[in-house]
């Protein structure tokens, strides 16, 4: 008995099929995670070091290169790269996309031990290294709060009481505070008391780190247990620090005598924030990894709507991102999309094969979609932007099995079959060629969800689901299709004409005759007319992901080397002004000093620099993000030529960073920037289209350095030590303990009151205390001056190389890849020096890495959907004539792009596979028609003609409900190219399986030819 027949016969378990897809779907509906875009591991972890003191090219010598050559050692690292600042080391790790997110925790451990085990080798100066695998963690929820007229300590306990309340709200993981006002506490010795009194500095800061220290007192035992002893309490407030007592030559003397003490900000602050120009902090909430962030976000709003009730007045909070409400209007918002799909395509029927068949037809679809819903709730498919995508991208090939069938069985019926047989001779005949069909269309993605880089699993929902979906909807098609059909179908008397005898028809068969016989003329139109369109292909403009619809874009800011942060952020004002004279901009955040915490995955701030400027700008639609950047990148070029100054729209998917980039390595920093210097006159020759164009080791930085006098120096007892030292108490101070006020480790600073003014010319009036000679020296008498020096400053390393990389961007709305290709071959032909070495980056290199990822599954999918098309039918002709059609699929997607004049970007990649897969399903099903026609007994010609046209209307009502399916999706920036390309491709699709289809299978049956000439002869 077919499957068919069983589901008319055994209708109460088709009924209990249709049930548990409609109450399954939704279950999953209320019960499904819902996400703004799929998550992707960050494969990153970052090692920090401090090594106060050294230089940069110190730094990278003596710190990043014993941890490199541990790390590197580790057989799961792609790549290492590390950023190298004078006393501070900073390693980025890679591994190799072949792990998965699984793989990372056992990899961090062993990241840890082999840091752990390399800390034997860096310098005794060197801090412990701090590895921080949380690199990728997202915080969807962020937040900016403004305080004005709190103070700096107000500030920290108001931020500590707000993610304390928040680390309670149930799915919040984490919560991240960032820009809050550091602090130290400044005790200023005047030198003049000091030299008189003769007490050193080392006295001072010895005082003053016991003062504070925790140090074990011991213990006593009482009646047989033990009772621990706390050391004395220490210094808790300012007042008390000021109490504290030196003692100097038998005598006791109060610091206040002798020093200035004090509470303040730190003139150089790790991050300064602002929101709409006014001193902010930021707060960042992630969720739990799997749940519903739409509900998590709800609860975090309502716990913050109470505290907020509770705080203080003038306390404000300001939403930066709200993934949640993102999240919940892109998901309403594909739903609308997917709602009106469906609508479209029962519209369609309804015009074209009746309400009974739209009804018959529609309702199956809609099963199939609630169903996949219900399996993507039980295996954990969250609904995001990809994987509801791939519901409509699987649209077309969803519609079609539920089509042929509810298409024969109509026809079948009004011939005065009965529903059992109708339905009974329809599934056999198509049943098995739409489930092989079926299967190649899965088989087709099957390079993306086998990808193992970020890339494949950002899009390895849309495999997952278009698998899913279309299984399912086969399992629906022949069973709940055929009963459907038994319901509302009619039967007719039989003998009232032909099915296929409409005008419609009737035109179309006669085309295909003109066809048949001028076949060679037909092939060779459509050879040269795919011909034409593989070459106008190159004149598609190219694009890895798409603008994100999100209406925010950032501005990035960077100064020369050297400038400090209050520069940076001087200049980051004049920007804020002219933000809040646009009506167009809803609100501004302004990170001066590196960039936000991650919000979006898609988000990765930049590297702390004084010299780096940052600003998240929203406006209230993404039509006015164009104007406004343009604007804005003319005033910023002119208001600041001091600085670096570029905007940059949020892209989707993984990858971004700079569009152009080039790296240089090898083992000479001169020579690598003599390489750069060149690239960067070679681009700013080969193209008008670049911007920016820039190294990441910026500029080199003036380093004043003393000339110690090593004969006058030992004899009066000084070291370098110690003249080191004496600069430092005069500049930045000497961190002498901490202060602690609840859980805060506010820094001890002892400086010279001098350490404020700017310049160097106090510096040669500084005393150098001798321990040899118990006495102050001028530092003069020990140093022959200063003299200037030209350093590095940030050395970048990659791989343990020395690497120079080069980068520029493109004007908005300008293709990378167009321009890629314009300077592509003035780089190539630079001399490059032995030793050395040259790669391209940027955009270039995550998209070959993204294609290459694929394209090693590719050919393993090709070879699957070949074998099961052999498989189908048993012979190798069917088949050629099926694979024919697919290079030819191009031209409808070149004409679509070009006509719109949008990019193929990788999601247009996505639509060509899923249109491949159209393609090969309907040649399928036509060829096993013409098939059957034969087998049949009908001649040769007239099989191929009227199993031809019992497809037309099966085929022409997939393609159109497909095409018109996709109209929703042309305002959707992640999937406009991907619905002009299905749109496009398939509507030539549809002439290559309804006409090429039947020629290439004339053709290649040249025997049948022969054998009906000579019958009709």
């Amino acid at each position: 008995m077919s499957v068919a027949r069983a589901s008319i016969d055994k209708a109460l378990i088709t009924w209990l099929l249709m049930f548990g897809c409609l109450l399954g779907g939704l279950w999953g509906f209320s019960t499904i995670g819902r996400l703004e875009d799929p998550s992707f591991s960050i494969k990153t972890a970052v090692i920090i070091t401090q090594y106060p003191g050294a230089s940069a090219e110190e730094v990278a010598r003596e710190v990043s290169e014993p941890l490199e050559s541990a790390i590197q050692q580790m057989a799961e690292v792609d790549h290492i790269t590390s950023s190298n600042k004078p006393g501070v080391s900073r390693i980025t790790v890679e591994v190799e996309n072949i792990h998965g997110p699984d793989d990372l925790p056992q990899i961090w451990d062993e990241l840890r031990n082999r840091v752990g085990d390399a800390r034997a080798s860096l310098p005794q100066d060197a801090n412990e290294p701090q590895v921080n695998d949380g690199f990728g963690d997202v915080y969807g929820l962020f937040f900016a709060v403004t305080t004005p007229g709190f103070t700096d300590a107000e500030r920290h306990d108001l931020a500590d009481f707000l993610r304390r309340e928040l680390l309670t709200v149930e799915g919040v993981a984490d919560v991240t505070l960032d820009g809050l006002p550091d602090e130290a506490i400044y005790v200023e010795p005047e030198p003049a008391i000091l030299t008189n009194l003769g007490l050193p500095p080392a006295a001072i800061i010895q005082a003053i780190t016991t003062a504070n220290s925790v140090t074990p007192a011991g213990s006593v035992s009482r009646n047989g247990q033990d009772i621990r002893i706390e050391a004395p309490v220490g210094s808790d407030t300012v007042q008390e620090i000021q109490s504290l007592t030196i003692g100097v030559g038998g005598e006791v003397i109060d610091l206040t005598d002798v020093a200035r003490v004090y509470r303040d900000r730190v003139a150089e602050p790790g991050l300064i924030v602002r929101f709409d120009g006014e001193e902010a902090f930021t707060i960042g909430v992630s969720a739990k990894e799997g749940l519903n962030i739409v509900d998590v976000g709800h609860r975090v709003d309502a716990r913050l709507d109470q505290l907020m009730a509770d705080t203080p007045y003038g306390v404000q909070l300001h939403p930066i991102y709200q993934q949640h409400l993102v999240v919940e209007e892109a998901s309403d918002a594909f739903l609308l999309n997917l709602a009106m799909s469906v609508a479209i395509v029962v519209i369609v029927l309804a015009l074209f094969m009746g309400w009974r068949a739209a009804v018959v037809v529609g309702t199956t679809l809609l099963l199939t979609v609630v169903g996949t819903v219900f399996f993507m709730a039980l295996f954990g498919i969250e609904m995001q932007r990809i994987s509801l995508g791939a519901l409509i991208i699987a649209m077309g090939m969803l519609v079609d099995n539920a089509i042929v069938v509810a298409e024969g069985m109509q026809g079948d019926m009004a011939q005065g079959k009965s529903a059992h047989d109708a339905a009974g001779d329809v599934a056999d005949k198509t049943q098995i060629p739409l489930l092989g069909a079926t299967i190649i269309g899965i088989m087709a993605f099957v390079g993306i969800g086998l990808s193992p880089d970020a890339t494949g699993e950002f899009l390895f929902s849309l495999f997952a689901v278009i698998g899913i979906s279309l299984l399912l909807s086969w399992v629906l098609g022949v069973t709940v299709t055929p009963l459907l059909g038994h319901y509302f179908f009619k039967r007719g008397t039989g003998g009232a004409g032909g099915q296929y005898d409409g005008p419609i028809f009737r035109a179309y068969a006669a085309s295909l005759r003109l066809a048949l016989r001028l076949r060679w003329l037909v092939v060779v139109g459509l050879i040269g007319l795919t011909a034409v369109c593989f070459v106008a292909f190159g004149q598609v403009k190219q694009q890895f992901f798409p603008d994100s619809n999100t209406p925010i874009f950032y501005v990035h800011y960077k100064l020369p080397q050297g400038a400090g942060i209050a520069r940076t952020a001087d200049d980051m004002a004049v920007i804020e002004n002219w933000l809040e004279a646009r009506d167009d901009v809803v609100s501004y955040t302004t990170f001066v000093g590196g960039g936000a915490s991650r919000f979006m995955l898609t988000y990765a701030g930049e590297e702390r620099l004084p010299t780096y400027g940052h600003v998240i700008i929203r406006t209230g639609t993404i039509a006015e993000i164009p104007p406004l950047r343009d604007d804005l990148e003319t005033f910023g070029r002119q208001a600041l030529p001091q600085g670096e100054f570029r905007t940059e729209r949020l892209a989707f998917g993984p990858g971004g960073g700079t569009p152009i980039a080039m790296r240089f390595s090898g083992p000479d920093p001169d020579v690598l920037r003599t390489l750069a210097n060149e690239a960067q006159s070679r681009l700013k020759g080969a193209s008008d289209q670049l911007l920016d164009i820039r190294s990441d080791w910026r500029e080199r930085e003036l380093v004043l350095r003393p000339v110690y006098a090593s004969e006058r120096a030992q004899t009066a007892g000084i070291t370098r030590d110690n003249v080191a030292q004496a600069l430092q108490t005069a500049t930045d101070g000497i961190r002498a303990g901490v202060y602690r006020e609840q859980d805060r480790m506010i820094p001890i600073v002892v400086r010279t009151p001098d350490a404020v003014l700017e310049g160097s010319g106090h510096l040669i009036n500084q005393p150098v205390y001798s321990e040899a000679a118990q006495t102050f020296i001028p530092i003069e008498e020990v140093i022959d001056g200063f003299t200037y020096d030209v350093q590095d400053t940030l050395i970048q390393r990659r791989d343990r190389l020395f690497t120079i990389t080069v980068g520029a961007g493109v004007p908005p709305g300008v293709n990378a890849a167009s321009v890629f290709q314009d300077i592509r071959p003035v780089i190539d032909e630079m001399s490059i020096p032995e030793g050395y070495a040259f790669v391209w980056g940027g955009e270039y290199e995550d998209s070959a890495k993204a294609q290459q990822s694929l394209g090693t599954k590719l050919p393993l999918s090709l070879l699957v959907m070949v074998l099961i098309s052999v498989l189908l039918f048993g012979k190798l002709r069917q088949p050629l004539v099926i694979w024919l059609l697919v290079p030819m699929s191009v031209n409808g997607v070149v004409i679509g792009l070009l006509g719109s004049g949008l990019p193929f970007s990788f999601t247009a990649l996505l639509g060509l596979l899923s249109l491949s897969g159209m393609l090969i399903k309907n040649g399928i099903v036509l060829v096993e028609e013409i098939d059957l026609t034969r087998a049949d007994g009908v001649p040769f010609t007239r099989a191929v003609v009227e199993a031809s046209t019992s497809r037309l209307r099966p085929v022409v009502l997939a393609a159109a409900t497909t095409i018109l399916g996709m109209i929703p999706l042309l305002w959707d920036a992640f999937f406009a190219s991907m619905a002009v390309t299905i749109m496009g491709g398939l509507g030539f699709a549809s002439i290559l399986t309804l006409v090429a289809a039947p020629v290439f299978y004339y053709i290649v049956f040249p025997g049948a030819r022969k054998l009906e000439k000579a019958q009709m002869a």
